[in-house]
């Protein structure tokens, strides 16, 4: 049995190694509210790693701490959407009744500790937050105190209300790839018969383009590990964590066999015999579900040493993030999923050379593998007689902000912002949002362009903004997002980032000049070229926009402006 300094059943739980690091690390965590010295110590003998790994790990990721946090550990989010529906009143609110700082302070009596987390994705449903991994949706002064009165009478978890913990997955329009559920093994069973051949034919002539936000032909991505020399190895990114996306979480939650069923056709036409889903921390929740999913297709024959009877062995494993918005990267992610700090690689070597475990590796995002996965079944032309010339298909759009019907929206490429708006019921619109903070932001005189890789394109995310709102604020709060979540590896990002939180903080207190945004510009364009990966690269896009889009809330500010500053000519 263990005692209370001793982790051997959780170590007895994974392979020992570095690959397993950050996931014992998890469990220790929720044991024990922090890393204790004496985990690590046990870590570094039975395994075999050296303090410095360990704590390096500890150090990087969020949700884990050398210090103590509250046996009831609650992160609320602090993304635009959920301030602009109340978050902070909220925070507040939580941080006098509980009576603890809302600044990761534990309370003395270690019962609780408050923080902020920048993003959950649950954007559809804020002010939204995590009690001990567990989602709290829809928070409302009513029930941020019955969720203070519950903790300060230490009611287990387990017997709390159950609605305290739901999450809806509204789903508002299906157009292509969720209007035609397939069973699990369909897509399987044809790529069986047809081999691996016709499945690249089918994604060539698909036009499919990776969803995750990079836009790389699917079909070449494949091709290139193929003729890679093996083993290789499939892994699945359902890291998303951009501010304002959270269709993944929907997919995982609803159509987690369709993806499944995509990261097997991978590993099918590939040859590769090990799959890994990275989920990231704030998925917590979805972990068991998908899990059952897992165990499901191993129990029909869809995983395992024979899928469907054939000599093809493939089987898939769940690796948890630990709060780590680079990770969504993808060799931050290969990073990661080995038991490391989610630090971006030098590429070349690119994953289909030398990914995950130095095999060549197939990573897609979670939508990629379930459109994958219809486009064994309906066929490739099926697939690229909606969208555009360059553009084919659909995508899924998560819709947050100033809307009456957020959630999840499934569009042709190719549809105008105009269209997307009505559809989810916005008015007075002042600026759209697409593909998240690192993405672009539009003002009203742009609302007929169409999102598509030739226009507009987008990871996935498309947040609405009203007239009510000051577009000035909105582009702090997404400088300070990134400045929170720069892994500091590459000077550009981490000096950058912090003089760019610096000139966003001093231009909504009204102390900026005009020297201020041309300095602005300045390091923009050297964060743009000289960042080692694109966190660093687009951090500066939500200030450039509103400077570019709304002159008028920025000059107004400035300490200058009886000058009559010319933005455009800055911007």
């Amino acid at each position: 049995m263990p005692t209370d300094t001793d982790i051997s059943d959780i170590l007895s739980r994974y392979p020992a190694g570095p690959g397993s690091l950050l996931q014992a690390l998890r469990q220790v965590q929720a044991r024990h509210h922090h890393i204790p010295a004496w985990a690590i110590e046990q870590l570094v003998n039975d395994w075999g790693l050296s303090h410095a790994a360990v704590r390096s790990v500890v150090g990087f990721y969020h949700f884990l701490s050398l210090e103590p946090r509250g046996r009831y550990t609650l992160y609320l989010s602090d993304s635009v959407t959920d301030r602009m529906l109340g978050s902070e009143a909220i925070m507040q609110r939580l941080s006098a009744r509980l009576g603890v700082m809302p600044d990761g302070a534990t309370r003395a009596d270690g019962l609780v500790s408050l923080h902020r987390t920048s993003c959950t994705g649950l954007c559809d449903q804020g002010p939204a937050g995590l009690l001990n991994d567990r989602p709290l949706t829809r928070l409302t002064p009513q029930r941020a105190d019955e969720v203070a009165d519950l903790i300060l009478s230490q009611t287990p978890l387990d017997s709390w209300p159950a609605e305290f913990f739901a999450v809806d997955n509204p789903v508002w329009r299906r157009e292509l790839t969720l209007k035609h559920p397939i069973a699990p093994g369909q897509a399987i069973a044809r790529l069986l018969a047809q081999g691996p051949d016709a499945m690249i034919d089918a994604l060539r002539a698909s036009g499919l383009r990776g969803r995750g936000g990079a836009g790389f032909a699917t079909w070449q991505k494949w091709q290139a590990c193929r003729m890679a020399p093996g083993p290789r190895a499939i892994t699945c990114n359902a890291d998303e964590g951009e501010p304002g996306t959270f269709k993944d979480r929907l997919l995982l939650m609803q159509w987690a066999d369709e993806v499944i069923e995509g990261m097997t056709l991978a590993a099918l036409t590939v040859d590769a015999s090990q799959g890994l889903l990275y989920l990231r921390g704030e998925y917590a929740f979805i972990e068991p579900h998908l899990n059952a999913v897992l165990q499901a297709r191993r129990d029909q024959g869809l995983l395992g040493p024979s899928i469907m009877g054939s000599p093809h062995a493939f089987d898939i494993s769940l690796h948890l993030g630990a709060g780590a918005y680079v990770c969504g990267e993808e060799t931050a992610l290969i990073e990661s999923a080995e038991g490391k700090r989610g630090i971006p690689r030098t590429r070349p070597p690119f994953p289909v050379d030398r990914g995950y475990l130095n095999q060549p590796t197939v990573n897609n995002n979670v939508e990629t593998f379930v459109q994958v996965a219809q486009i064994a079944v309906h066929g490739g032309d099926w697939f690229a007689a909606h969208g555009t010339a360059a553009s084919k298909g659909t995508r899924l759009l998560s819709i947050a902000g100033d809307v009456t019907r957020p959630g999840l929206y499934e569009i042709p490429w190719g549809l105008r912002v105009a269209e997307i708006l009505q559809d989810c019921g916005a008015s007075d619109v002042q600026a759209v949002l697409v593909g998240g903070p690192s993405g672009k932001l539009i003002d009203t005189s742009q609302l007929q362009r169409q999102l598509s890789f030739e226009d507009l394109p987008t990871g996935g995310a498309f947040t609405v903004f009203n007239r009510s709102r000051d577009m000035v604020e909105v582009a702090r709060q997404y400088t300070r997002f990134f400045a929170h979540e720069s892994c500091g590896f590459c000077t550009p990002c981490r000096v950058g980032c912090g003089q760019l939180v610096d000139t966003a903080e001093r231009l909504v207190k009204g102390q900026a000049s005009e020297r201020d945004i041309i300095r602005l510009k300045d390091m923009a364009e050297l964060m743009r070229h000289w960042s080692h990966c694109g966190l660093g690269q687009t951090a500066a896009n939500p200030l450039m926009d509103v400077i570019q889009h709304f002159p008028d809330q920025v000059t107004r500010r400035l300490t200058d402006n009886a000058h009559a500053v010319d933005l455009d000519a800055i911007a």
